[in-house]
């Protein structure tokens, strides 16, 4: 039989093998992270019919080299093109990542890790991060303070998870008031004078409002202070205007009895305030208390400080009041004030000018610089997560904070290409691709970064697919024709005996 037969064989069998690679290379062209493959051949056993000889110096006779003949082709290798990056797809899904570079996401299916370049990621019922295929992203986790992120084993990023979907709220520290104050307002005249309320949080995120009455200083001859002002507190209320240091019990007659709560005492301006009612039923604070005061510069209108006393530093001022719920000295919290923090209340930006006879003020939680620290806290919803370019994964809540939520962990191969594809553009190691050491790297060791927003789409160039799909044809029709053109040979061979 002759060998020509089964060399086409063979050659029909590897490019038959090739175009099948290609095939799934064209089928995949718009998987996400699909990584394409190409296919090496190599001849194969060869039939020797004279060995090679040296030069006899003897005979004269010079060497000779082997005569062998080949039996046809085989697969070499079929090698997945791991490390070309393929095109990038724009989603603006902020859980859409890619990595620039040649780091690998590690992802937890059935139990087992994989690998893949697929980034287009979705959270699930449980709150995990996961593929579409429904493995759960792999990554590190963060310390019990949520500042940092503990760099130990991989395990799945529950960024979702029942503790993570709220922010807790925050005492406020500071707030500031604001505005002008028209020295010809008659509100400023009046027992109860120029109406300001201060807003503040306690630990709760419990909304309050500290209600102040600004006066001008009245002297004994009746005129006033120019350029002073007292300003003494006159309530503390909640969000429903009621005040916290009341309480109202309903007796079996039906009658309703307003009484104050007990031990609920207060500083403001270093003053001491304890509530109590008057003969008329309404709230005070005493008639022999004075409040600190306001002073301002005559000449300018400018805010001049708190008493009329300069700080100690050259040009600075004292422009802050305290309200303190925290007792003498920093001791223990006052019965009834254990969620509030000592707020500081600036009102350093206040102005003394005249205007239309009417006093404008208004007060905000916060320092009163850009900073604007100190505002406290809301307890805050989840409204969404984003991914940094260093795979740190951020929740965003309705409160205006965010939170370290975890990171992405990726890793590196020392043979990328060895790694065994296993479906779902996941990759799993083999014996020559090396192996993950079960804590893996951040994406900036490896020298990529992690772009979010966008996928990294197949890599495979559909030219360069067509081109090879052209000379396949023309190598499996060449084969083809070898069988045909030997067959032709074997019958003449068989006519003979005619």
């Amino acid at each position: 039989m002759m060998r020509s037969l089964f060399s086409g064989v063979a050659g029909l069998k590897v490019h038959q093998t090739k175009m099948d690679v290609i095939g799934n290379n064209i089928a995949n062209v718009n998987t996400v992270g699909f990584k394409s493959s190409s296919v090496n051949f190599a001849d194969v056993l060869y039939q020797t019919t004279q060995v090679a000889s040296g030069a006899n110096e003897a005979t004269g006779l010079t060497g000779k080299n082997a005569k062998q003949i080949g039996i046809g082709s085989q697969v070499a290798s079929i090698t997945a093109n791991v490390k070309g990056t393929g095109g990038t797809q724009r989603t603006d899904e902020a859980l859409d990542c890619m990595i620039s570079g040649e780091a690998f996401f590690i992802v937890n299916y059935g139990g087992a890790n994989y690998y893949t370049k697929a980034g287009s990621f979705k959270v699930d019922a449980a709150g995990t991060l996961c593929t579409a295929a429904g493995a759960a992203v792999m990554g590190w986790q963060v310390s019990e303070d949520g500042t940092d992120i503990v760099r130990d084993a991989v395990s799945k990023l529950t960024v979702m998870s029942p503790e993570n979907m709220t922010s807790a709220p925050e005492a406020s520290t500071k707030a500031y008031v604001t505005g002008n104050v028209d020295v010809s307002d008659p509100a400023l005249l009046k027992e109860d004078g120029a109406a300001i309320q201060v807003p503040f949080l306690d630990n709760l995120g419990t909304k309050y409002n500290l209600q102040l009455g600004l006066k001008a200083v009245v002297g004994e001859d009746g005129g006033t202070t120019a350029g002073a002002y007292t300003i003494v507190p006159k309530d503390i209320v909640d969000a429903n205007n009621k005040s916290i240091f009341l309480q109202t019990t309903t007796e079996e007659d039906g009658t309703v009895t307003t009484t104050v709560k007990e031990g609920m005492s207060f500083t403001f301006g270093g003053v001491t305030y304890t509530p109590a009612l008057d003969e008329s039923g309404n709230l005070t604070f005493g008639e022999d208390v004075t409040g600190p005061s306001l002073v301002f510069d005559t000449a300018t209108g400018a805010f001049r400080s708190v008493g009329g006393e300069e700080g100690e530093e050259e040009g600075a001022s004292n422009k802050a009041l305290t309200l303190g719920f925290g007792g003498e000295e920093g001791g223990e919290a006052i019965a009834g004030f254990e969620a509030f923090k000592d707020v500081e209340i600036d009102f350093s930006t206040l102005t003394q000018y005249t205007s239309n006879g009417k006093c404008k003020l208004e007060s905000f939680r916060g320092a009163a610089d850009e900073s604007g620290e100190g505002a406290g806290r809301v307890m805050g919803d989840m409204i969404g997560l984003s991914i940094d370019a260093s795979g740190k994964i951020f929740g965003s809540y309705d409160n205006g904070t965010t939170k370290l939520l975890g990171q992405i962990a990726v890793t590196t191969f020392a043979n990328a290409t060895g790694l065994e594809a296993v479906g779902d553009s996941m990759f799993q190691t083999t014996q020559n691709s090396g192996e993950f050491d079960g804590i893996g790297k951040d994406i900036t060791e490896t020298g990529g970064t992690l772009i979010t927003g966008v996928l990294e789409m197949s890599n495979v160039d559909l030219s360069s697919e067509f081109t090879q799909m052209i000379t396949t044809q023309r190598g499996f029709q060449s084969n083809s024709r070898i069988i045909t053109t030997s067959d032709t040979l074997l019958e003449e061979l068989i006519n003979l005996k005619r």
